[in-house]
């Protein structure tokens, strides 16, 4: 039986169910993420499950050091359709894939709780205009919690837009929006970041100008003991 916090996010999350256009269920996500985000919020939630309350078991499993360089945490497993995240990004932490452009399987939003988070977007062109990268399509593997990278050829890439989101700001982007984050701060960044929409898509699109990837990256996902103890990290982050 989940904690009050964690069925408080369920229901939450439930008004998101339903066939709503994109644009919608972006906006939506936003108000969400960002109501959830507050301060004394989120706090509690992340009390609450520090004490093991919900799920620690299922939720360790699908937390792990992320790639791009930071601790990526579920919070809220709130059915197929709504994945509630917090993300840990630690100053100067970029990982192996910290120049990487992508997108994702579903929309998304992200509320920067401390911190502040610097973000490009990206557009495919077929005009020779922009910069050259390697595409790869990237999945999950089967029985196992890898990520694979099947290359998919060369592309071209053109900047359209580079934001800074200090805290109490949320940005929202639809499934297919090509991006790059990353945190320029001395001090760790925090965002609450939701997953939302029934239509997953099978892989994501990752663009490098780095040279040719490994066919897959493992995931290390965090025993109990770990999760927890990094949800105690998070409050005391969140107490600063």
């Amino acid at each position: 039986m989940g904690g009050r916090q964690a069925e408080a996010v369920r229901r939450l999350c439930a008004a998101l169910d339903g066939e709503l256009p994109e644009r919608d269920r972006v906006a939506a996500a936003a108000a969400v993420v960002t109501e959830l985000g507050s301060p004394g919020r989120l706090s509690e939630l992340v009390a609450e499950l520090a004490r093991g309350e919900d799920d620690p078991e299922g939720c360790a499993r699908l937390s792990y050091r992320h790639v791009l360089g930071f601790d990526k945490l579920l919070l809220v497993d709130a059915g197929p359709r709504h994945m509630l995240r917090v993300h840990v990004w630690h100053a100067g932490g970029g990982g192996t894939g910290a120049e990487d452009i992508h997108n994702h399987r579903s929309a998304l939003a992200s509320h920067i709780v401390r911190g502040r988070l610097c973000m490009d977007l990206y557009e495919t062109r077929e005009d020779g205009a922009g910069f050259e990268a390697a595409r790869y399509e990237e999945s999950l593997a089967d029985g196992s919690a890898d990520w694979l990278l099947e290359p998919a050829g060369p592309a071209r890439l053109r900047l359209t837009h580079t934001g800074r989101y200090a805290a109490g700001s949320t940005y929202a982007l639809p499934a297919h929006t090509l991006h790059r984050a990353w945190c320029d701060t001395s001090e760790p960044t925090v965002t609450l970041f939701l997953e939302t929409g029934a239509g997953r898509r099978r892989h994501t699109d990752v663009f490098t100008t780095a040279g040719p990837h490994a066919g897959a990256a493992a995931k290390q996902p965090l025993d109990v003991p770990g999760y927890l103890a990094a949800l105690n990290g998070l409050a005391e982050l969140l107490r600063r």
